[in-house]
């Protein structure tokens, strides 16, 4: 037993003593790594690395100005690291100070970055340069430097693709820029872009923004002779045009020709039918329609059922409404807020305070919260 209590009192005197240890070496080895976790947060750390005079893989050149924060010191890196005998800036070094330099808006010195890429003979490729025409559009605001950049990609000895060349267009139809489309139009020849169907389908949207109908019509004809051919973007954004103006006939004519031509409506250009139909108060015609568009294996979606639900509450059918409701809510689509609403207002205004409580039900258990104004009405059909 004695011996027993000895041994016992030992191991655990051992246990003791190899335990404090280790809290001894984790004190330590958790001060060592603040310090260093420290090291790795301050840019000095990183910027110290291009002084070695140990070889620098490219990734370790990179790994260090991705951890540079101050936008201020990467031109300062970039140039210690350029005067490297062991290394020479690369298209991921070029787009990631790039990004760094967008991210604080510096964009004059980016321009001066990117021709010193250039009397360098640094080998650009087309993505480089798409990233940088976004960065342009969408950062910085300038679409005018974006096209300077696009139509300065062959001083590069790289040529844009019709991806480039596309979001360009888009972007200069996005804010509306209508007079310089046709100028970067016709630099595709030059730039050795090969023209393509979402290209005269962005030109085909701007025309139709700025009213320029029969101009878009025009371009509609000429798709052919440039060996594409029109698809259901085409003709859908006509038809937009067409029935934003009023004018659903001439709509429904084109699609006809669109059949004719091998080119099947899609979703899309059947809700932009309905919706007309809808505009007009022929609702009658756009439920029609909506089953001519099963049949043809066009399945309607959320922007069909509103499209034929606004159309029935504007022409004051409310009962017709909250039945098209219940047909929605049981093929899994959701009313929106203001359907529910005005639904509940005709409801009420026809004095079917039944109806009007059964939608409200439903509106509750669709998850929404009705506001003081739709229980207003319903207390003053009560009452």
């Amino acid at each position: 037993m004695a011996v027993y209590r000895k041994l016992t009192s030992r191991a655990i005197f051992n246990f003791i003593h190899v335990d404090v240890g280790i809290i001894r070496i984790s004190k330590y080895s958790i001060a060592s790594l603040s310090r260093f976790g420290y090291a790795w947060d301050n840019d000095d750390f990183w910027l110290r690395r291009l002084d070695h005079k140990d070889w620098l893989a490219p990734n370790e050149i990179l790994k260090i100005f991705k951890n540079v924060r101050d936008p201020e010191l990467i031109i300062g890196a970039f140039e210690k690291a350029s005067s490297r005998m062991d290394y020479k800036p690369s298209e991921a070094l070029y787009t990631l100070i790039i990004e760094k330099l967008a991210c604080a808006r510096k964009f004059g010195v980016i321009e001066d970055l990117l021709e010193r890429s250039r009397l360098e003979k640094c080998r650009l490729s087309d993505e480089f340069f798409y990233k940088l025409i976004k960065l342009y559009g969408n950062v910085a605001n300038h679409p005018e430097q974006a096209i300077k950049t696009l139509l300065r990609m062959p001083d590069f000895h790289c040529w844009p693709t019709t991806k480039t060349f596309n979001y360009v267009l888009n972007m200069l139809v996005c804010a509306r820029q209508f007079d310089i489309i046709h100028e970067v139009y016709l630099s595709a020849p030059r730039l050795g872009v090969c023209l393509d169907t979402c290209c005269f389908n962005i030109l085909i949207k701007g025309l139709c923004q700025c009213g320029k109908l029969d101009a878009a019509f025009s371009l509609l004809h000429e798709i052919p002779k440039q060996g594409c051919r029109p698809n259901a973007t085409t003709y859908s954004t006509l038809m937009h045009a067409l029935c934003k103006d009023d004018k659903p006939s001439e709509a429904f004519e084109l699609c006809e020709r669109m059949e004719k031509e091998g080119c099947h409506p899609d979703t899309i250009t059947f809700n932009i039918l309905i919706s007309g139909l809808c505009k007009q108060g022929q609702v009658a015609k756009g439920m029609e329609l909506l089953k001519t568009m099963k049949l043809k294996g066009c399945y309607p979606n959320s922007g069909t059922n509103q499209a034929l639900l606004y159309g029935l509450l504007n022409t004051n059918k409310f009962v017709e409404a909250k039945h098209f409701m219940d047909m929605m809510i049981s093929e899994g689509r959701r009313p929106s807020f203001l359907s529910y609403k005005l639904t509940i207002d005709g409801l009420c205004s026809k004095n079917l305070l039944n109806d009007a409580v059964m939608v409200l039900k439903k509106m509750v258990q669709q998850g929404f919260v009705p506001r003081v104004g739709t229980w207003k009405r319903i207390l003053e059909c009560m009452f």
